[in-house]
């Protein structure tokens, strides 16, 4: 649920922005990962106490790291 519910909002989180999203199932860690790579966005994964992560999304401003990526070949 977590990764249909983000995904309503993408359109609506600007680059460099960051979504904190608070889990205690497992599986959302790995959805939400793949979520991110999948939507241009960077994922980091702690695990605040035993068995809840605290998922942090950051929308990546992809125009800027493509132009980066280009002067750098």
């Amino acid at each position: 649920i977590p990764v249909l519910k983000i995904g309503e909002y993408i359109d609506q989180i600007n680059d460099g922005e960051e979504v904190l999203l608070v889990s205690d199932h497992s599986c959302t860690k790995n959805s939400i990962q793949d979520f991110a790579r999948k939507n241009h966005f960077t994922c980091k994964t702690i695990e605040a106490i035993n068995g809840v992560w605290e998922i942090t999304l950051t929308k990546i401003n992809i125009k800027y790291h493509l132009e980066h990526f280009e002067d750098n070949l």
